[in-house]
């Protein structure tokens, strides 16, 4: 069993990849989790020379690209066509900065099977894997898992479990982890201060089972990246806060390579 360690760089709006590489390496990360966005850095439409350059920097600084957190809606009304092409874009996206999958949303009513079968080429060409996370019109595992398992193949598309959004829908973490299966691609360690309080709190000072998932994740390996969503919630603590809290919990109940022996203390 072996768990990778991430940050999200949404908890640190428009700060640049080099500054954001740094931060993620002072908290034992292996790995950085890039928001694409018209507001950051890595966005839609990068040109091949600047995905190149963040390629470049991230192996000069020994963190691999865990995921590209994308805005793609699969399920969302209207037209296949702008979805398809978003998605395409991404994969090319994560396929030229060396991502070994992009995070998309649910995002309403529609039908997902069209858009994604229109892409598995695409993924499985760059060797990229789609994660659609529990969020919004489907933030269950059981809902998530519904829009890939169709097609039987959790190498090209499976489901990033957001710790908070399938507990806050009613669905333990218990069964969140059995429904998912091989289908788990991710796992992203967030806390909020209340059932009805979505205001982040660094992990362990809410009231998420996070002792929960880390017990039942002990055998699963993949990454785990932290989302600290201060992109959302300006007044936020800086990222360094919630980063020691999430990089204590990995320690607790990820393989624990020696330096994080110091934080179990």
């Amino acid at each position: 069993m072996s768990w990778q360690f991430a940050v999200s760089t949404l908890g640190m709006p428009s700060l640049p990849v080099r500054e954001a590489a740094r931060t993620a390496k002072s908290h034992h990360c292996t790995g950085l989790e890039l928001r694409v966005h018209p507001d950051e850095e890595v966005h839609l439409g990068l040109s091949a020379s600047a995905a190149k350059a963040v390629r470049t920097l991230l192996d000069g600084e020994n963190l691999a690209v865990s995921c590209l957190a994308g805005y793609a809606k699969i399920t969302s009304p209207g037209h296949d066509r702008p979805v398809v092409d978003e998605l395409k874009a991404l994969i090319d996206l994560a396929h030229r900065i060396g991502a070994p999958q992009i995070r998309v949303f649910p995002g309403g009513d529609g039908d997902a099977r069209p858009r994604i079968a229109a892409v598995l080429d695409d993924l499985r060409s760059a060797g990229v894997r789609l994660l659609v996370e529990t969020h919004d019109s489907h933030p269950t595992g059981a809902a998530a898992l519904d829009l890939v398992a169709g097609f039987g193949a959790p190498e090209l598309a499976a489901v990033l479990w957001d710790a908070v959004h399938p507990w806050r829908a009613g669905e333990p973490p218990a069964v969140t982890n059995e429904r998912l299966g091989p289908y788990l691609g991710y796992f992203q360690v967030k806390d909020v201060a209340g059932r009805g309080t979505p205001t982040p709190v660094p992990p362990g000072e809410g009231v998420v089972p996070l002792h929960e998932c880390g017990e039942l994740l002990r055998s699963w390996s993949g990454w785990v990246s932290l989302e600290w969503e201060k992109a959302w919630y300006p007044e936020l603590p800086p990222v360094d806060v919630p980063l020691r809290a999430a990089a204590a919990w990995f320690a607790r109940y990820g393989q624990r390579p020696e330096k994080f022996t110091s934080l179990q203390k």
